[in-house]
């Protein structure tokens, strides 16, 4: 049997995979087992934040692979030190938690959130309030705290406590906050899964005040916005909040999985030994790879996230076939007049993977993709959308 037929007879079937045999990499190119490249705007969604077999992040990981693959968290380790240090020095947390996912990332916030509230409140203050359209996982509680029903209706009951409020709607913002005894807001500043759509800045201020003006905690989900995808090392630095708890991963890892959970002054000390924890949670090869993305997410990589970002939508915006372009930094979702499976199809045919955000071809371009790559990528989405 061939990796196809293997995949069908042995892979639990939950992804709609596209007709492609990835074999290798370098950079921004992909190569299939039939030797066909392809230039990615993918990025294994958001995660391969320099591209494929990135050289300076293989000799870092290889570097810790030679020394220690892997310690309990009952000793301590200098990786994770390190990448929490640079964590909370960039960006003004306090303390960090690490796990393996950004589910994983987005359960220790609600945690921290209700353990917090409970402590100070009471344990009647434990609802979380997100936003419609929103996605934060998939183990149980997360998909209870996505803003999307059909995420929920396989798997229902839920994990209670939970509220979901019209995003970019003050008002009914309020209204969720005061209908129940509300531990804290979470939020993405792009709703990436929900296609990705930015949240207004009026609307962020709104949640950071009310935030600040009822006593709850505001959790920013920066999973797949995180890490110099939107321009800014933090999508919450592009509306000038500072949040209580903030969740990434994806590009984090540049390829291999993490999770990191920041806290904020209110909770640094919210949890205490045994009252959460991870087996492969600071992993030191995983935290290796990560110290080296962070170290190189410079200000002028992310002045090179801004000028690609500028192109795209410059070369897309009002071009043939293409009905609108939303989000930010390389983070962007193409609406267009043709089905957008109709155009992933024939980029892939043309050398260009792209994947989909709901009804949008999503854009996740390596932060570094080399100009030439990325215009040559950008020609061929045109004409699939229908240009020349």
């Amino acid at each position: 049997m061939n990796v196809k037929e293997k995949d069908a007879k042995y892979i639990a079937d939950t992804y709609a995979r596209f007709p492609v045999v990835i074999k290798s990499g370098k950079g921004s190119l992909l190569y299939g087992e039939d030797g066909k490249e392809y230039i990615d705007l993918g990025t294994g969604i958001a995660v391969n934040t320099f591209g494929a077999a990135d050289s300076e992040w293989i000799n870092a990981v290889t570097a810790q692979l030679g020394k220690l693959q892997h310690s309990s968290n009952l000793y301590y380790i200098e990786p994770d030190t390190l990448l929490a240090e640079m964590l909370c020095e960039r960006t003004g947390m306090k303390k960090v938690f690490f796990s393996n996912s950004g589910a994983e990332a987005n359960e220790c916030a609600i945690k921290a959130a209700r353990k917090y509230a409970a402590e100070k409140k009471g344990a009647e203050y434990n609802t979380i309030i997100t936003l419609k359209n929103s996605f934060h996982g998939r183990t149980i509680t997360t998909l209870a705290a996505t803003g999307q029903d059909e995420f929920h209706n396989d798997f229902l009951p839920l994990t209670a406590g939970f509220d979901y409020a019209e995003a970019n709607n003050t008002e009914d913002l309020k209204e969720k906050v005061a209908a129940n005894k509300t531990a804290a807001i979470m939020f993405e500043c792009v709703q990436g899964e929900g296609g990705v759509l930015p949240l207004e800045p009026d609307f962020v201020k709104a949640i950071a005040e009310i935030a600040e003006r009822e006593d709850i905690l505001m959790i920013a989900d920066e999973v797949q916005t995180g890490n110099g995808r939107t321009g800014e090392l933090y999508a919450y630095m592009n509306y000038g909040i500072t949040p209580d708890i903030v969740t990434t991963a994806k590009g984090l890892g540049g390829g291999l999985p993490i999770g990191a959970t920041m806290l904020g002054e209110k909770v640094k000390d919210v949890f205490t030994p045994g009252t959460h924890g991870s087996t492969f949670g600071g992993n030191p090869v995983c935290c290796a790879g990560a110290v080296n993305i962070l170290s190189r997410i410079t200000d002028e990589v992310l002045e090179g996230v801004k000028e690609r970002s500028r192109f795209i939508k410059s070369e897309l915006e009002n071009a043939p076939g293409v009905k609108s372009v939303t989000g930010m930094g390389l983070m962007l979702g193409v609406e267009t007049e043709k089905n957008a499976s109709e155009i992933i199809n024939e980029c892939m045919n043309n050398g260009v993977l792209v994947i989909k955000a709901k009804n949008k071809i999503r854009l996740l371009p390596a932060l570094n993709i080399p100009m030439e790559q990325l215009a040559k990528a950008i020609a061929v989405f045109k004409k699939a959308c229908g240009g020349e």
